[in-house]
């Protein structure tokens, strides 16, 4: 998936209101930016960090840029777009780039299901069970190498791994998608301390046949696209 328009680079001067990025250009000029994610981004906001926006001329929109990537002193990228895993990854399902779905040749996204809610994706093939997927972008990285969701407590997230365990009850295929978003991360583990309530709605599900897949990404200011799978490792519980 390549960006919209060629990205550019800035120094965050500040992130508010959550989703909003006051950032300096190269040439001095102070912009804000669209931030496109309502987590807690720990580590990822510090005022003075280096991070590529994405310059719109859309008169629809109030702001004239989005906050797409930060770029850490090692030279790793985080992606900071909640929505850029959903789009990367129906392109990856659709060309049946993904292993563990790669049987399903029929992606439909955004369909309705359980209580009130949508799947990101709906994968259908001729002969095999339906599956439900929910692709869940993570960020946080608070040890070296180890990615970790989620950053903040989510009901909403909670609710999605209920409502999977009851697809997978039903005989449907069901799994979480875990789409890191940063490019120095070599395994997933979830965020006990964060959000104790999640993990418990994640080891329901996980028990009654809920399926887990975690894949990296591979970053840059020209695009993302889907990189190898990571090893997820379950909590002590």
């Amino acid at each position: 998936m390549n960006f919209a328009a060629p990205l550019v680079p800035a120094t965050l001067l500040r992130r508010y209101k959550r989703f909003l990025a006051d950032c300096q250009l190269a040439d001095g000029t102070e912009v804000t930016a669209h931030c496109a994610n309502p987590g807690s981004m720990i580590g990822l906001a510090n005022p003075g960090t280096r991070v590529w926006l994405e310059p719109n001329d859309d008169p629809k929109k109030k702001l004239k840029y989005g906050w797409r990537l930060v770029e850490h002193s090692d030279g790793h990228f985080t992606g900071v777009d909640t929505a850029v895993p959903n789009r990367m990854l129906k392109a990856a399902l659709e060309a049946r780039e993904v292993p563990a779905l790669a049987e399903y040749d029929q992606v439909r996204a955004e369909v309705n299901y359980g209580e009130k809610s949508r799947i990101d994706f709906l994968l259908s093939a001729e002969g095999q069970r339906d599956a439900y997927v929910e692709v869940k972008s993570v960020t946080l990285c608070r040890r070296p190498g180890i990615a970790e969701f989620p950053d903040a407590k989510t009901e909403r997230g909670a609710r999605h791994m209920l409502e999977l365990a009851l697809m997978a009850k039903q005989g449907h295929r069901a799994a979480v998608f875990f789409l890191v978003q940063r490019t120095d991360a070599s395994e997933v583990r979830l965020a006990e301390d964060i959000d104790p309530r999640y993990v418990d709605a994640f080891m329901k599900a996980y028990s009654v046949g809920v399926e887990v897949i975690a894949h990296s990404a591979n970053i840059s200011p020209g695009g993302v696209t889907l990189g190898p799978q990571l090893p997820f490792n379950l909590p002590l519980l």
